[in-house]
């Protein structure tokens, strides 16, 4: 189609009707591409969701908690799921909205109204830029302060020895040289058959036998209640042995525990102001993780824009073809597996190599730049609305 001539324009009242025009088309759209993304996002989240959650379901058979907390670390591991799922879900929901507006021609005819390239591809990018903002919410507080809730909290059960780590009819190990055997907890907690064994003095250890017990959360720690049981205590250099029976002894538990009453924040559970602090002391190891998930978190939401962008380069760009445009679908979902497999490989490579950040940059900027490179190429040969002669 050619161009019109220069001397053409548009009245006052045609521009307007032009521009709300194109408005109402970019609200069509973005409303079909806003949909697709919420269903798909969900159905996938949802389907990762649980499938990860069951593997805390051994929390609540083999290690006695609550279903509420079991509910809660579920919840904590869910912003990862959306981080990951947002971008694959905006690609599907960008790449099945254009491909039916060309199917049923209705592409044709907002070309034929005046549409520009960019103009139909504008509800796209709104809806990338929409998962944008939640995926750079995601990585400046929900992904750490999740990581740093969960991680906390699974820290904290795996050092209860109280409610966690024994479990019935089974010799827990509790560090190196501490043993605890218990032979059933009814419903209220209440223990019976325990066996301790005690070797941390290797010259002497310590077997501790008792009939039922409970354990006691104090001040200072949990504290296990034992009743009618003997205390044997054996030196291996004399060979001589030592029972001392009674009828109520109480055995301190927290000095059983080996782990340390702090941990270190991983890189994932650190905020992006401490990522950009070093820490006193800091290994070039852990100062090389830092700035690796530092640049993670800046490039990660970018991942939308770039996922978008691909769909877009490949149908809009495109001649129309009434026998369809699988070759072109399959093209996309070629680009997008290309994209995110060498997005993984260049993260896995960073985490070794910093150097290899730098293609990760590269690998997230090609398709916006090839992809409006496109658009503006093949924008002249969209079609445009004429322009009425000047008065």
């Amino acid at each position: 189609m050619t161009a019109p001539p220069a001397n053409f324009t548009l009245s006052p009242r045609d521009s307007a009707f032009y521009n709300r025009s194109m408005s109402q088309l970019t609200r069509y759209i973005l409303r079909q591409t806003f949909g697709i993304t919420l269903v798909v996002a969900v159905v996938f989240t949802a389907a990762v969701w649980l499938v990860q959650s069951l593997r805390l379901i051994d929390l609540i058979v083999n290690r006695g908690l609550s279903l509420g907390l079991f509910l809660y670390l579920a919840m904590l591991i869910l912003p990862r799921f959306v981080d990951a799922v947002l971008p694959i879900a905006v690609f599907i929901a960008v790449l099945f909205t254009y491909n039916r507006l060309i199917a049923e021609s209705e592409l044709v005819v907002m070309r034929s109204a005046g549409a520009s390239q960019f103009a139909l591809a504008r509800p796209a990018m709104l809806a990338a830029v929409a998962a944008t903002a939640i995926l750079a919410l995601m990585s400046l507080y929900f992904l750490p302060a999740s990581n740093r809730a969960f991680k906390d909290l699974q820290f904290a059960i795996r050092n209860k020895i109280a409610s966690v780590l024994l479990l019935e009819g089974t010799f827990n190990t509790i560090s190196d040289s501490v043993t605890i055997y218990v032979r059933a907890r009814d419903k209220e907690g209440d223990l019976s058959g325990i066996v301790i064994y005690d070797s941390r003095d290797h010259q002497k250890p310590i077997t501790i036998v008792a009939e039922r017990g409970a354990f006691v959360e104090t001040d200072q720690g949990p504290r296990l209640l034992m009743i009618k049981g003997s205390r044997q205590s054996y030196e291996r250099a004399s060979g001589h042995l030592s029972v001392l029976s009674f009828d109520q002894y109480t055995l301190d538990l927290d000095k059983f525990r080996e782990a340390p009453g702090f941990r270190d924040r991983q890189p994932e559970e650190r905020y992006l102001h401490e990522l950009l602090a070093a820490s006193p002391g800091e290994s070039p190891m852990a100062r090389r993780a830092r700035l690796v998930e530092l640049n993670f978190r800046l490039l990660n939401p970018l991942t939308a824009l770039a996922l978008a962008a691909i769909p877009l380069a490949c149908l809009l760009t495109g001649q129309f073809n009434r026998r369809g445009q699988i070759f072109r679908v399959l093209l996309a979902v070629a680009f997008a597996f290309l994209f995110e497999a060498m997005d993984i490989g260049f993260k896995n490579l960073a985490v070794r190599n910093p150097s290899a950040i730098l293609p990760l940059y590269l690998n997230v900027l090609a398709p916006l730049v090839v992809t409006a490179w496109l658009l503006m190429w093949r924008g002249g040969n969209g079609f445009r609305l004429p322009r009425r002669a000047a008065a």
